[in-house]
């Protein structure tokens, strides 16, 4: 859930400069096939997350989010940095995605090959609202596929000078039966419990303060059963 390695984004043709060497990479994990709400403003929107035990890939903030207003998030697990972009380094990431949506590489799902189970999801809402579900290791990208892993090497590892840490205002929270090793605790929210279950609801940050939010998931016991529940952070004028 922290800052990814520090490496400059330098514009132009999108060279990545790295002023440390990234440690290679693995991310493994499970990308289920409806996410929360649409990002308002987005570019682009990467996801990428944890998959430790236990853990619930689809309640992390996104890897990397781009928006028109040049402002870009970094997430990871939980934690989540924001800053502002320069016009010709927002400008050279478009430039990509519109290299890529043109090659026709993301008007399917892509196989970069090696490690099937690795998975990203890439969503372009200014592209025709293409969703595009990519496994393997970009190190293993065919020749065909090495623009688009290289995209997902970049933003993977992306940090700028101007990301700071960003707090959301809100979570949404959400609940499924199920049960995690250890115990469980009792819902004491005001929010009912019963709404949670019919679908995400919109919490304040500070009335879940105790709880752990991304993709580390609570075990909670109502009415005789045990729960899953989670409190995936909502990004600016994001629904649940």
């Amino acid at each position: 859930g922290g800052r990814p390695q520090p490496h400059r984004w330098t514009g132009g043709a999108g060279i990545v400069t790295r002023s440390l060497t990234l440690v290679a990479l693995v991310v493994v994990l499970a990308v289920p096939s409806v996410r929360g709400g649409e990002i308002p403003e987005a570019i682009v929107v990467l996801e990428a997350a944890s998959g430790l035990p236990d853990s619930v890939p689809s309640a992390a903030p996104p890897r990397f989010v781009l928006r028109r207003d040049r402002q870009v998030f970094v997430g990871g697990s939980e934690k989540i940095y924001s800053g502002l972009l320069e016009k010709d380094e927002a400008k050279a990431i478009e430039r990509r995605l519109e290299a890529l949506a043109k090659s026709g590489v993301l008007d399917a799902p892509a196989s970069f090959g090696g490690d099937t189970d690795t998975q990203y999801r890439l969503r372009l809402p200014r592209e025709s609202e293409r969703d595009v579900v990519i496994t393997g290791d970009p190190a293993s990208a065919p020749p065909a596929l090495q623009g688009l892993a290289a995209l997902v090497t970049d933003l993977l590892g992306f940090d700028h000078p101007t990301l700071r840490p960003w707090a959301p205002a809100e979570y949404a929270v959400s609940a499924r039966e199920g049960e995690l090793a250890g115990g469980c605790r009792a819902w004491l929210l005001a929010l009912p419990f019963d709404r949670v279950l019919a679908g995400p609801q919109r919490i304040p940050v500070a009335e879940a303060e105790r709880w752990p939010a991304g993709s580390d998931p609570a075990s909670v016991c109502e009415d005789g059963r045990r729960y899953v529940v989670t409190f995936r952070p909502l990004l600016p004028g994001e629904h649940p």
